[in-house]
């Protein structure tokens, strides 16, 4: 039984905490490393003569502390005299471990504040950080948001999904800024936010430079466009993308309509108003959009006379049936916005822009890992004849 088991049994049996043994022993184990790192540099080892005229020598340590889930090492890291040394054990300037910096990481994407973080790691791994030192290590997703906003794209997506959202940012005050967010689904049925624009409010010149950015990314052709219906956002998808067809949110139409009628009116409108995209085929989708408006437009003249000037509520009917209850409506874009705002929830603001966007990447590439491989449903049935939809 070595010395190390023989500690491990004496604490276990006194109830005494492992980590004192774990870091004393790992604090043994990398002072020795760095000596013998020094020794194979230099070519011999400490009171060898052989090292009397090779012209560099040892010249004494210095101490630096290291931050380990066991709690802190103090270790003496060797010189040479000519300062030729560099070791290669610890990272040049990390006084962290990797594991406790993807915690703070990790931490940080869930939209836990930096405070919360500075808790949560003093109590997990007994080290003591600042909320500007957790600050500082969540800077390192700042290369990540460089990297997602000039990735390739893929040149083709079946549909793309546009919607914005609001989260809280400081600039001089704080208020709500947008987020203009673009999803898209490719062929095959897999999913991937395409990029985003924060604006301080939501617009069709904000989706129309989000709508260049993907361009230049590399997408070249669209099928379909869903959409909340923005003024102005119609004629700039027509300017962008002139090929792709539009439609309009049927559930942001029906929960309009419901605003504007008698609460005593809304379940039969709301009836009414399903069986348009319940229907089996365009034809009878349009018959039934003729029944809606002919049987409300005495009660509600303004409400009829507004959707029957409403464009692009049928073009789904144009695509194959199995993805028709996915491309009706931006309720899949909305989902993903939902959970953007449960992940800030705790965060009171974002200091500045930078954090916003370390914030979102982080969020969004979750959501790309997540999608990237697995096939919306309905798309597997038909990808033969999405595919052929191309030009």
């Amino acid at each position: 039984m070595n010395q190390f088991t023989t500690e491990i049994m004496y604490a276990l049996a006194k109830k005494e905490d492992l980590n004192d043994i774990f870091r004393s022993h790992l604090e043994l184990a990398v002072n020795e490393l760095l000596e013998t790192e020094l020794t194979e540099f230099l070519g011999y080892s400490r009171y060898d003569r052989e090292g009397i005229h090779t012209g560099n020598s040892r010249n004494g340590k210095y101490l630096r502390s290291f931050d380990t889930k066991y709690g802190t090492l103090n270790l003496s890291v060797p010189r040479d005299r000519n300062g030729e040394f560099h070791q290669r054990t610890l990272p040049a300037y990390d006084r962290r471990t990797d594991a406790l910096e993807e915690t703070v990481i990790q931490l940080y994407r869930k939209g836990i504040t930096t405070s919360e973080i500075a808790d949560l790691i003093e109590k997990m791994y007994g080290a003591y950080y600042t909320p500007q030192t957790i600050s500082n290590i969540t800077k390192a997703v700042a290369e990540q948001v460089v990297a997602f906003q000039k990735r390739k794209l893929s040149e083709r997506y079946v549909c793309v999904y546009l919607d914005a959202t609001y989260l809280p940012l400081r600039r001089d005050s704080v208020a709500k800024e947008a987020i203009h967010l673009a999803i898209g689904i490719r062929s095959d049925g897999s999913k991937e936010v395409l990029n985003y624009r924060i604006a301080p409010t939501e617009s069709a010149e904000g989706w129309r430079e989000l709508l260049l950015t993907i361009q230049s990314q590399g997408v070249k052709e669209v099928l379909l466009f869903v959409t909340d219906g923005l003024t102005g956002l119609d004629a700039v998808l027509s300017e962008c993308f002139p090929k792709a067809k539009q439609q309009r949110c049927l559930v942001h139409i029906a929960r309009n309509i419901c605003h504007n009628v008698r609460v005593s009116d809304r379940k039969l409108v709301t009836e009414d108003f399903k069986r348009i995209h319940l229907a089996t085929t365009k034809e009878e989708a349009e018959k039934e959009l003729a029944t809606f408006l002919d049987r409300w437009c005495k009660q509600y003249p303004k409400l009829v006379k507004k959707l029957s000037e409403q464009t692009n509520l049928l073009t789904f009917f144009d695509f194959p049936p199995s993805i028709r209850c996915s491309i009706y409506s931006t309720n899949l874009i909305e989902g993903f916005n939902k959970h953007l705002k449960r992940a800030t929830k705790k965060k009171e603001q974002f200091p500045n822009e930078e954090a916003l966007e370390r914030f979102l990447v982080t969020q969004l590439l979750e959501y790309n890992n997540r999608h990237d491989e697995r096939c919306h449903r309905g798309f597997a049935q038909c990808r033969d004849t999405l595919e052929s939809m191309f030009i």
